[in-house]
């Protein structure tokens, strides 16, 4: 239990949870505003595969993020199955690279 008395650690507490819930609450806002939920869902497959299952895809691959946002902005076939991954230009790099930090955390 945390000792309320002790300010200095309920403060580091709260920035603690606050940095992690935030991150993963702006990972999904910024996967809806990029309209990746129009054909990815967090734990069930729709045209392209849960986020969950390619999170336990490329679990443990230490090149895996890189890869993935770069097809996030490119596009793809055949790795999922037959439906195409269309290119997503419109996401910029950084924004890639965070979406695919994100899923990728969802194991």
């Amino acid at each position: 239990m945390v000792d309320l008395r002790q300010p200095t650690i309920v403060a580091a507490a709260l920035v603690f949870a606050l940095i992690f819930s935030s991150a993963a609450h702006a990972s999904l806002e910024l996967a809806r505003a990029k309209n990746c939920s129009a054909c990815h869902h967090l734990e069930r497959k729709m045209n392209g595969p849960a986020y969950k299952t390619i999170a336990e895809r490329y679990a443990g691959n230490e090149g895996a993020a890189k890869v993935l946002a770069e097809k996030v902005r490119t596009g793809g076939a055949g790795v999922w199955g037959p439906s195409p991954m269309p290119a997503q230009p419109q996401v910029s790099p950084a924004e890639a690279e965070a979406l695919v930090q994100w899923i990728l955390s969802n194991k």
